[in-house]
């Protein structure tokens, strides 16, 4: 495998400088001190590091971060960290700004932006500057891509044929041509940032053992980590529910949080959001996102990836960001430029204003339907029209989140005025907003629909009239399967008629009007195919937006006045993005009327959006599994996989959190909302949907007179101070990680063992046996562990040796930072086919020199034991997905493995590769 070879020799040749030009290539987590308080943002090889600010927690800031990118060095002055200087070039680094510049081949555009009252905010990469005509026709989004590599043109790792490439966007898109791109940042989320801070971690071992200084291995870009993935909605339905989710958190997870705490203390330049805090992709966009960085004088856009997918929700804030594996994401953290094709760009048109009581959700839902059937894979998609300016930010977020449903890369909304009023909103000062609004004035980068547009070339078209989206749901399997409100009951009868499969549950017709009672906790309870046991109001997506979050407050205030209550056995839970949100449902009035409804607050995190749905209460369980009953979940998240939401809802449907209110009263998902009552009234009368939906104006009053600019201030400074269970973690003040030998959730990698200053060379693959073989498509989903663990599993086994109760499993997610449990379940989903086992399907394969059938990770070691090599054949899109960090490191860790595919996915090959 490759991936530790390229890290090898970037420990190697950080210990010991080359003059080479190889040392040159090889990226280097080197961190100087700079000679001069002004960093270059010059392409310069020679340029310097400025990658000195200390990682920090929250808990141990002593100001909140109001600026949004003041305190953060410039990831475009860490050139000479991506190699290693040669003698004559580290005589060079400690040069100044107009030295720096002056070595970039686009120097004559590095420019001054005046501000209105005298002197200037910093200086930049002018792109009108460069006086050609092909620029103006760019999409904003291919620009952000061209600012970069102009500011990053070092004539090695960005060549003017690069830049070129990307000016002539038209031409050179459709023949899939390649170009470097180094973002300004990284985000990470808890389950797919600890592997990553462990790689870290155990790099700077190596470079202990290699006799060099383990504190030059430090991230070279900002990042950004917060802890969101690891609540789950165990109490539900309390006024306690936060507090004592909170405990159950930390009482699983304090070895990963304490192990987050040491890095966020032994690192430079990252930042740990403690638990509790809000979801990685609300935080992101009410506090981290700069939209333009100021770095030390020098202005640039502010750009993002990500190891969660959902990174795209930055996109309407317009940054540019997406997801990418968590590899890749070290590399960037490393400062190594990405390698990606440039993508086409389609240009999707928004017209006119949405209809009174449609939501966002109705609207995002309707994208997601529509880019599906376009085709957007590898794509990027940028928004226009006038009506574009019609939407809130909050709606524009909520559209970019659904990237990854839509299959492109990113769903990108160009800063306007719309954008700044957000900025403000959120608590971003009146000189960052004005420096930004003059910087992409200036730039060419910032949309004024008050001004006639010029028209931009896109690689293909789509247009939606707003006034065309209604009131939908989406399910019960997919998140692009929409269905209109007014046709949910005829498609769910649709849906148990037909065959099992995205839209099919093939339920006997006779067996569909099937009703079973049971006792609910000594009341008399009953369900049906179609119950509603699990009501969620979570997710990114949506929790983001005040509109639907305080339409949803408003539904549940109607509905309590009338006297309508949801019914005590559907599980109903409320996990808001940010403690914003809080702050404006009690302002509002109506967090009352939700906690009315059993919609409590559990917790400031993913939840159900990402499974951790907690436990149904056992007599719920035993009343759907005994009978067969097609449960349904609804939920205001962006994913609805079946087996995703909860083991035991079968149809799991995405709306929005309005719509989830509703559904959680109605107790069902069979019912006809223009036709059917919801439920009787106090005083006897049928109440009907439109008796508790709230009008477009209703819900934009309490908007405005809730959501306040100090609630976002508030908040973010309050998170600074971390919270009470996050700050009495101790941990090391050492800057090596004390390894223990017995924990399950943290171990010390192999990749660097034993690792010489002498690298050990190619070698043959002799006599090689088949490990395993495949067909076409067989994603990072197969490959990479994730989920629950089973208890008959090799991980489960691992487990149970070491005294973990199998209660306290946890998931593979959780226990990303142990390589011991993760290379037991690589290849080890339930529905992974392996030719060997001929027509047998699950994780096991067959030892062949035995004949024996074991498990894949049992026959990897009978083989290594043995000293025998083998390989693993496979056919198309071997690696399609997007847990690549682990669909890559796993097989590395099982044997010496060479894999034989007929085409690779690009995505895993770039995880390979590093």
């Amino acid at each position: 495998m490759y991936i530790t070879s390229g890290t090898s020799s970037l420990l190697r040749r950080a210990s010991h400088p080359s003059s080479s030009r190889a040392g040159k290539r090889a990226f280097s987590s080197l961190s100087r001190k700079p000679a001069s308080p002004s960093p270059s943002p010059s392409c310069n090889s020679n340029s310097y590091s400025v990658g000195h600010q200390h990682l920090r927690s929250l808990s141990f800031l002593s100001a909140a971060r109001w600026s949004h990118g003041v305190d953060w060095k410039s990831p475009t002055s860490l050139a000479s960290q991506i190699r290693i200087a040669s003698a004559f070039a580290h005589t060079q680094l400690h040069r100044k700004i107009a030295t720096m510049a002056s070595e970039n081949a686009f120097k004559g555009i590095f420019t001054g932006l005046p501000k209105p009252g005298g002197g200037e905010f910093g200086k930049f990469y002018s792109l009108p500057a460069l006086n050609d005509p092909r620029i103006d026709k760019l999409p904003y989004s291919i620009r952000i891509l061209l600012e970069s590599a102009i500011r990053n043109c070092d004539g090695f790792q960005v060549t003017k044929a690069d830049v070129e490439k990307i000016i002539d966007w038209e031409k050179t898109s459709p023949k899939l041509v390649e170009i470097p791109f180094k973002p300004a940042r990284v985000l990470l989320q808890d389950f797919t940032g600890v592997p990553c801070v462990v790689d870290l971690a155990c790099m700077r071992d190596a470079m202990n053992n290699l006799g060099s200084d383990s504190k030059k291995i430090n991230p070279l870009v900002p990042v950004d980590l917060v802890i969101d993935h690891s609540v789950q909605v165990d109490v539900a339905r309390s006024e306690n529910a936060v507090q004592a989710n909170m405990e159950l958190e930390f009482q699983r997870n304090k070895e990963r949080f304490a192990f987050l705490k040491w890095g966020s203390n032994a690192f430079q330049n990252m930042l740990v959001v403690p638990p509790g805090s809000g979801i990685v992709h609300q935080v992101n966009l009410e506090y981290l996102g700069r939209v333009v960085f100021n770095t030390e004088g020098v202005l640039y856009p502010d750009s993002v990836v990500g190891t969660d997918s959902h990174t795209t929700m930055i996109d309407g804030l317009g940054v540019a960001g997406w997801g990418v594996g968590g590899i890749e994401a070290e590399a960037a953290m490393l400062g190594q430029p990405m390698s990606m094709v440039l993508p086409g760009v389609v240009g999707f048109k928004l017209s006119g204003k949405l209809q009174d009581g449609v939501t966002a959700t109705d609207l995002v839902l309707t994208v997601t339907e529509m880019l599906r059937k376009h085709g957007v894979v590898g794509k990027f998609v940028e928004f226009h029209g006038e009506g574009v300016g019609k939407i809130s930010l909050a709606d524009r977020a909520t559209i970019a989140n659904m990237s990854p449903e839509y299959g492109a890369t990113m769903g990108f909304f160009p800063v306007d005025h719309v954008t700044l009023q957000y900025l403000k909103l959120t608590g971003r000062s009146d000189e960052t907003v004005a420096m930004i609004e003059a910087y992409l004035r200036a730039n060419n980068m910032f949309v004024d629909y008050s001004e006639p547009q010029q028209d931009r070339v896109y690689s293909s078209y789509l247009h939606l009239d707003l006034a065309d989206v209604e009131p939908c749901i989406s399910g019960p399997k997919r998140p692009h399967d929409r269905v209109p409100l007014k046709q949910m009951k005829s498609d769910w009868h649709s849906c148990l008629d037909n065959k099992v499969g995205f839209k099919g549950f093939a339920v006997p017709k006779e067996a569909q009007e099937k009703v079973v009672k049971f006792s609910f906790h000594g009341q008399p309870a009953e369900l049906k195919h179609g119950s509603v046991v699990i009501a969620a109001i979570t997710s990114c997506t949506n929790t983001s937006n005040p509109s639907v979050m305080l339409g949803a407050g408003l539904v549940a205030k109607k509905a309590s006045e009338l006297g309508l209550q949801v019914k005590p056995w559907v599980k109903t839970s409320l996990a808001p993005g940010s403690g914003v949100v809080t702050k404006y449902l009690l302002k509002s009035g109506l967090q009352k009327y939700l906690n009315q409804q059993g919609f409590n607050i559990v917790g400031y995190g993913c939840t159900t959006c990402i499974g951790n749905s907690g436990d149904l209460d056992e007599s719920v369980g035993a009343a759907i599994s005994e009978n067969d009953i097609v449960a349904a979940a609804v939920l205001s998240g962006n994913r609805n996989f079946e087996g995703r939401v909860h083991p035991l809802t079968r149809a799991n449907y995405l709306a929005s959190p309005p719509l989830v209110v509703a559904y959680a009263l109605a107790g069902t998902v069979d019912i006809d909302f223009e036709k059917e009552p919801i439920g009787v009234s106090k005083d006897g009368k049928d109440v009907y949907f439109r008796d508790i939906w709230p009008t477009s104006a209703e819900v934009a009053e309490v908007v405005q007179s809730s959501v306040l600019p100090d609630m976002f201030k508030s908040t973010y400074e309050a998170i600074t101070k971390g919270n009470p269970m996050w700050n009495k973690l101790s941990v090391s003040t050492e800057k090596l990680y004390s390894w223990d030998p017995n924990s399950t959730y943290i171990h010390e990698p192999p990749y660097f063992k034993n690792m010489t200053m002498d690298p050990p060379g190619p070698h043959g693959v002799k006599d090689a046996y088949c490990l395993l073989n495949f067909g076409d498509s067989i994603t990072t989903d197969h490959i990479s562990p994730a989920g629950s663990i089973n208890k008959d599993s090799p991980a489960a086994k691992f487990l149970m040796e070491r005294g973990v109760d199998r209660k306290d499993f946890n998931s593979y997610g959780s226990r990303r930072g142990n390589d011991e449990i993760m290379a037991r379940g690589t290849f080890a989903n339930i529905r992974i086919v392996n030719k060997l086992l001929k027509g047998e399907v699950g994780p096991r394969t067959v030892h062949i020199p035995s004949g024996e059938k074991l498990y894949v990770f049992d026959a990897a070691m009978k083989y290594k034991s043995a000293g025998q090599n083998t390989i693993i054949l496979a056919g198309a899109e071997y690696g399609s997905g997007s847990s690549r960090d682990w669909a890559a490191k796993g097989p590395m860790l099982l044997v010496s493995t060479l894999i034989f595919v007929y085409d690779f996915c690009l995505s895993i090959v770039s995880s390979y590769r590093y």
